[in-house]
């Protein structure tokens, strides 16, 4: 008895003395204070309370007028009328889709003043406009909207588990003689970071360029704090994102979710996989932990590029000579061409949300299947809409989701979401071996998208993100063979069982889904 009640005394110390937990206690006496203060005045003055009030109807108002998704407007109006105090302190931190002022104005220099670094290949679409119109108007809108143009001259192989991608990915690590640029969301030490790092200080120590950004957020309970001055010190340039500081802001709500490694400006990857052993099953959390990626080699790697150096020139404040890196730079001849490829971003600076046009695009122009991995299933109304109204058009509308949840709150609703789509015929299955990170679009043998935009609002509305549109890629196929060998290992979801949840799970998931868009 004696011995566990030290057990538990040893576990709960290692949590509370980590970054994680000090960051988050002092952001809650920060909240906790500044309610408490608040309060105490609105009980003594009457005027107070009658300020308060004005504020929040003013706060609705402004926020019902803007161009924001009607569900976000939803919760936050709820969160301020029904409780006006905690309601404006939080929406005040956490209700904005911008950063901070001063990220915005190095974020549109940067962008300004590159604009015109990426040109678009007008060609390529004009061509795809006379084979496929439905198609073309896609890749029309990322060239215009996004900045993300169009490319033939590139070839791509899906993995469709992190550990196959990894053993390509050190491969081609490996083989940089001049730069490596690298953006992720999570680094965790473990032995697929350490594998990695190896190689990079190598490679640094031989003269390679090597840059890392990583997203302090995402790496505060894996990394030690100002991890990257350890990396500076190995001859790595390395900055964090946004670094976590325990101080209500903004700035916490947005993050770099990216995952982006650029190597010698020919080769690049992306996906879902992070730089952590779960993420190739080195270490067990949730059973089996199935993710992909995609490899690129060719032209469109350019975009990536692009993507990294202007988010790197917004985070250090320094410019970068963007044409020393192009792709024919270090790579001479002509690349193979293996279908269209067009690698695209998206950001929180601006009102387009482009993972989620994308999303839509591919669902409108589905007309004999579509499957999805998606770890998280929270969709807005749009998404929803179009989802059923795909299934109930004939289209066969498949999504794979976890079967063991990382985050029990988040699963309880996507689980809120299976009724209405199966009730319109969609086939919903959960991923039997584990928990499925994979974020994928495959539909009709002809196209599909693979990155790192999860189907919720933190992805399509806050986050920074990327991916890669497919047509008639090799890959679109490698895509759907995935998604048929994930059916046979997951269980499909009936729609009697569902339909059988009890009050209580009912209740707490119609909870869940007003406050959706802040999980």
């Amino acid at each position: 008895m004696l011995y566990q009640i030290f057990g538990l005394a040893r576990k709960i110390l290692r949590i509370v003395s980590t970054r994680l937990f000090i960051i988050l206690a002092a952001l809650a006496l920060q909240l906790a204070w500044i309610i408490g203060v608040i309060l105490i005045l609105n009980e003594r003055s009457i005027y107070v309370t009658y300020l308060l009030t004005f504020i929040a109807i003013i706060t609705v108002l402004w926020l019902v007028s803007q161009n924001l998704n009607p569900g976000y407007k939803l919760m936050w109006t709820f969160c301020i009328l029904v409780f006006p105090v905690v309601g404006i302190i939080l929406y005040a931190v956490l209700g904005h889709s911008r950063l901070a002022h001063k990220f915005r104005i190095a974020y549109d220099r940067v962008l300004d003043e590159n604009k015109n670094i990426i040109k678009k290949d007008s060609l390529l679409v004009d061509y795809l406009e006379k084979e496929n119109p439905g198609v073309a108007g896609q890749c029309r809108y990322l060239s215009d909207y996004a900045h993300a143009p169009l490319y033939s001259n590139t070839r791509t192989e899906y993995y469709a588990v992190g550990e196959d991608w990894f053993a390509k990915y050190l491969e081609e690590l490996k083989k940089a003689e001049h730069y490596i640029f690298m953006e992720y969301f999570i680094i965790a030490e473990g032995y697929m970071w350490d594998s990695i790092l190896e190689v990079l200080k190598e490679k640094a120590a031989a003269g390679v360029e090597v840059r890392l950004i990583y997203d302090d957020l995402g790496c505060v309970n894996t990394l030690p704090a100002q991890y990257y001055r350890t990396l500076q010190a190995c001859g790595i340039r390395c900055a964090a994102f946004n670094q976590f500081r325990p101080v209500l802001n903004v700035v916490m709500n947005n993050r770099d979710h990216r995952k982006i490694t650029v190597i010698d400006g020919h080769t690049a990857f992306t996906g879902g996989i992070n730089l952590a052993d779960e993420y190739i099953n080195r270490k067990r959390r949730f059973g089996h932990w199935k993710d992909s990626g995609i490899w690129l080699y060719g032209e469109a790697v350019w975009t990536f590029t692009v993507m990294f150096l202007q988010m790197w020139s917004v985070i250090t404040g320094t410019a970068c000579e963007f044409g020393r890196y192009r792709p024919h730079i270090y790579h001479i001849g002509e690349f193979e061409a293996d279908g269209l490829v067009q690698p695209y971003g998206d950001s929180p600076m601006d009102s387009e949300t482009v993972g989620e046009s994308v999303y839509l695009n591919i669902i409108n122009y589905a007309k004999r299947y579509l499957y999805i991995f998606t770890p998280y299933l929270i969709p807005d109304n749009e998404t929803l809409t179009a989802l059923c109204q795909a299934a109930k058009r004939g289209v066969d509308v498949r999504i794979v989701t976890p079967s063991i949840p990382d985050k029990k709150s988040v699963f309880l609703l996507t689980q809120s979401y299976y009724e209405p789509l199966m009730e319109a015929g969609v086939r919903i299955y959960e991923y039997l071996p584990g928990f499925i990170h994979s974020k994928s679009f495959v539909c009709d043998d002809e196209m599909a998208t693979c990155g790192t935009f999860n189907v919720d609002y933190r992805s399509l509305y806050l986050h920074f993100e990327c991916g890669v549109f497919l047509y008639k890629n090799s890959s679109v196929l490698q895509i759907r063979q995935d998604a048929l060998n994930t059916f046979e290992v997951s269980e499909e979801m009936q729609l009697e069982k569902v339909r059988s949840r009890n009050l209580a799970v009912r209740m707490i998931q119609s909870v869940l889904r007003l406050f959706a868009p802040m999980l």
